[in-house]
């Protein structure tokens, strides 16, 4: 078994400070961009909200927006996203 950072086992956020450049780039430390599996070329979605940015994966966008769904669909029959892929996949066999 590989050994895990603390990050991976606490379910914790943490903050990093990162510097934008002239040309408005920021730079991803090494360890964030590890612990992700992130390599050159990747790219991240930029959530803009009130108070603060954040960056997800395409796979983090997709799983925090369903779950956002399931989250206001609740008790609805048929209406999470779930139902609906499946209802799609059946239709499609």
């Amino acid at each position: 078994m590989s050994e895990r950072t603390w990050h991976e086992l606490v379910d914790v956020s943490m903050t990093i400070e990162v510097k934008v450049t002239p040309s408005g780039r920021i730079s991803l430390p090494a360890d964030v961009r590890r612990r992700l599996g992130l390599k050159s070329g990747d790219r991240l979605l930029l959530d803009e909200q009130a108070d603060a940015l954040v960056l997800r994966t395409a796979a983090q966008a997709v799983a925090h927006a369903r779950a956002i769904s399931d989250r206001l669909l609740a008790g609805k029959k048929g209406a999470a996203v779930g139902d609906f892929l499946k209802a799609r996949k059946d239709w499609q066999e």
